[in-house]
C-alpha cells in the first residue's frame, strides 16, 4: 500500500492496484504511472488548437496523449482515453515511446515548423514523470513545452515541472464548488491555486467550456474573470489582466446530451463580461 500525492485525494493504492485516475498504481510500495511512455494520440498541429493564441502564433507543435484522467467531466470530448470503460482497451493498444524517442521525434519535426513538445488530449499531470523526463530533454535541444491540463495537482508536482514548461492552457472549469465537485468530482481550490503558481513562471492561457445551466451566468463569469485579473507574477506585480482567457461552446456529447449545444450569442454576451476584466478574451470551439 502507498498514498498518491498528486492530486487532492491521496489516494491509498493497495500493490498492484491503481488510484482514481486509472492510471497511477503501486509498485514495490512506490506509487508510479503505469502509463508511462505509453501514447495513444501523436499529432502536429497548431499551437491556436491547444488553444494557445499568444505563445509562439502561427507556428506547429507536435502534442501527444497518453489515457487516464483525475477528473469525471460528463461532456468529455476525449473520452475514450480519459474515463470509460474502454480505457483499458486503449492501454493495451497504446504504443510505447521513451522519452529519447519522442524527444527524437519532436526535433525531426523541426523543418515542419514544429517548435517542441504539447502535454494533451488526456490528463499528462498524472503521469508528469514522462512529462517531467520528455520535457527535460526537449529543453536541451532548445525547443518549447507546452501541458494542456485540468490543472488538478499538488504545486510539488508542479515544482518538478517548473524548470522544463514554457505555457501551459489550463482548464478553468467554473467557478463554483458545487459544480467542480459534484459534476466534475474534483477540487476548485486546488486548480485555483495551480493556476495561481503557474502564472510566476511561465506563459498561462486559460479555458472554460461554457455549459448551459452550469457555468453560463454573466455573474459566475463575472466573478471568474475578476479573479484572473487579481493574479500577480513572481514579483508581486499585477498581471492577470493579460491572461488570455477562452470561452468555449459546449456540444452535447457522452454521459450529457440532456441539453442543447451552448447559444453561440450567449457566448459573445459572457465574452463582453469578461472583457470589462480581462484584455485578451477569445471564443472558439464552434
Amino acid at each position: 500500500m502507498a498514498v498518491c500525492e498528486v492530486c487532492y485525494r491521496h489516494c491509498a493504492i493497495p500493490e498492484g492496484g491503481s488510484g482514481f485516475c486509472g492510471v497511477r498504481t503501486c509498485r514495490d510500495g512506490r506509487v508510479v504511472p503505469a502509463n508511462y511512455g505509453r501514447v495513444t494520440a501523436l499529432a502536429l498541429d497548431p499551437i491556436e488548437k491547444k488553444p494557445l493564441h499568444r505563445f509562439y502564433p502561427g507556428s506547429m507543435i507536435l502534442s501527444v496523449g497518453s489515457y487516464g484522467c483525475n477528473l469525471r467531466c460528463p461532456f468529455c470530448q476525449n473520452y475514450e482515453i480519459s474515463w470509460s470503460e474502454e480505457v483499458a482497451d486503449r492501454a493495451e493498444d497504446a504504443a510505447y515511446m521513451t522519452p529519447e524517442m519522442l524527444a527524437d521525434t519532436a526535433e525531426m519535426y523541426r523543418k515542419k515548423g514544429n517548435i517542441g513538445l504539447a502535454f494533451t488530449y488526456n490528463e499528462p499531470l498524472i503521469a508528469y514523470e514522462f512529462v517531467r523526463d520528455t520535457a527535460r530533454l526537449t529543453t536541451e535541444r532548445g525547443m518549447k513545452n507546452v501541458l494542456v491540463s485540468n490543472g488538478m495537482a499538488e504545486l510539488s508536482v508542479l515544482e518538478e515541472l517548473r524548470p522544463y514548461i514554457h505555457a501551459m492552457n489550463i482548464d478553468l472549469k467554473g467557478f463554483t464548488d458545487r459544480y467542480y465537485g459534484e459534476v466534475l468530482q474534483g477540487s476548485r481550490k486546488m486548480v485555483m491555486d495551480f493556476i495561481r503558481e503557474a502564472v510566476r513562471f511561465c506563459h498561462v492561457e486559460l479555458t472554460t467550456l461554457i455549459i448551459p445551466g452550469e457555468n453560463d451566468t454573466p455573474e459566475e463569469i463575472r466573478e471568474l474573470s475578476s479573479w484572473i485579473s487579481d493574479l500577480t507574477d513572481a514579483h508581486g506585480n499585477r498581471i492577470g489582466q493579460n491572461i488570455p482567457l477562452h470561452l468555449s461552446r459546449f456540444f452535447p456529447r457522452f454521459h450529457m446530451t440532456d441539453r442543447d449545444a451552448t447559444d453561440v450569442g450567449l457566448i459573445y454576451r459572457l465574452k463582453l463580461v469578461a472583457e470589462k476584466n480581462l484584455n485578451y478574451v477569445y471564443t472558439g470551439n464552434w
